[in-house]
């Protein structure tokens, strides 16, 4: 069987048709998230912190770091983002001890943070784009690391499933010009938006199967691409997922955190309580009383898409004897110690 090995310092995570599905946390990424990207120029890494411990918390096997930030006072990246690629990983593998994904689109900063990366990250992303081929995969053979194989070109991304993966098809075999493995290769097959495409669901099923059985190639997306501008997206990512599963996608980025409720929406909900004339006790708590009225938790807690994917992992025999499942569905169960401690030092790369 076809695995691809990610490790840190002292933690592995393995894709492969036969393991657990494979959670890439995504929250460590400036993208569209203002206040992040100010706290970074700033300086200020707090929300980096949170998010790496809730993610890991909520059951991420890996996290992705991007450092994506344009500076107001630079907006130069390649000068920017190398820095403060190596300073996020530092911080970040100094809290948690899972594996990480280095992804930018800044090849400087890709090599900046192999540099500081422990263990064996997955280096996130290589294209058809013969630019970018010939600069990542070289990166990829010196670091003996996996990498992320998104499958748009020079020509952008088509509509057409077979473009895609004839796009995948070429990374695999440049790849392998440079002696790097197909199981070193984790194909992005590029979920589009099922509100813009009827089809995009069904292309991307049909793509991991001719992935996985022509290619040989394990597989991840980007899982809420599937619900973009839809309502209820976590409802169609519940759906999306275990599907995606069982036609043989191994992981995928995402958020695996149920964000912890407002304490505008409690006191909202409060208010429509006491109007339809129920009596709140005074001792009850907020976390009690969203629990009681089925709000969610005033802390971060893993999301419902951990709770499908956990639910598909056992339907599919990659749950030994339902222990995982059994684990997560405890009171505060399946969560880890949030690998808590410094890290110093760490295997390198041959």
């Amino acid at each position: 069987m076809v695995k691809t090995v990610v490790e840190s310092k002292t933690k592995t995570a393995i894709l492969g048709f036969d393991q657990p599905f494979c959670v890439i946390g995504e929250r460590i990424n400036p993208t569209g998230r203002k206040k992040l990207a100010a706290e970074l120029e700033a300086g200020d890494f707090s929300t980096v912190e949170k998010d790496a411990l809730a993610q890991v918390l909520a059951g991420a096997d890996i996290l992705d770091i991007n450092a994506g930030v344009v500076y107001n006072s630079n907006p130069n990246p390649n000068e920017t983002e190398p820095p403060l690629m190596t300073a996020i990983v530092n911080l970040v593998q100094g809290l948690v001890d899972v594996p990480l994904c280095i992804d930018s689109s800044v090849p400087e900063a890709l090599e900046a943070g192999l540099q500081a990366a422990e263990g064996r990250p997955l280096l996130n992303s290589v294209t058809g784009e013969e630019d970018r081929l010939e600069f990542v995969l070289p990166l990829v053979k010196k670091y003996n690391v996996p990498v992320v194989a998104i499958s748009n070109d020079d020509t952008g991304i088509s509509e057409d499933p077979d473009v895609r993966f004839a796009v995948a098809k070429k990374i695999v075999e440049r790849a392998a010009d440079f002696g790097i493995p197909a199981h070193d290769i984790v194909v992005d097959p590029l979920v589009m938006p099922i509100g813009a495409m009827a089809t995009a669901g069904q292309q991307v099923f049909t793509l991991v199967r001719r992935l996985r059985e022509e290619l040989g190639v394990n597989t991840t997306c980007g899982a809420s691409n599937i619900s973009f501008g839809l309502p209820n997206r976590h409802g169609i990512n519940n759906a999306f997922l275990p599907m995606a599963m069982g036609a043989g996608m191994t992981s995928a980025i995402m958020n695996p955190v149920a964000l912890p409720i407002s304490q505008t929406k409690i006191s909202e909900k409060k208010a429509e309580v006491e109007a339809a004339g129920i009596i709140i006790p005074a001792d009850m708590d907020d976390e009690t009383f969203v629990t009681v009225f089925g709000m969610g938790s005033t802390k971060p807690r893993a999301g419902k898409e951990m709770e499908a994917i956990r639910a598909a992992n056992l339907l599919t025999n990659n749950d030994p004897h339902g222990g995982a499942w059994i684990n997560f569905n405890k009171p505060n169960g399946g969560s880890a110690d949030g690998g808590r401690g410094g890290r110093r030092g760490g295997r390198r790369r041959g």
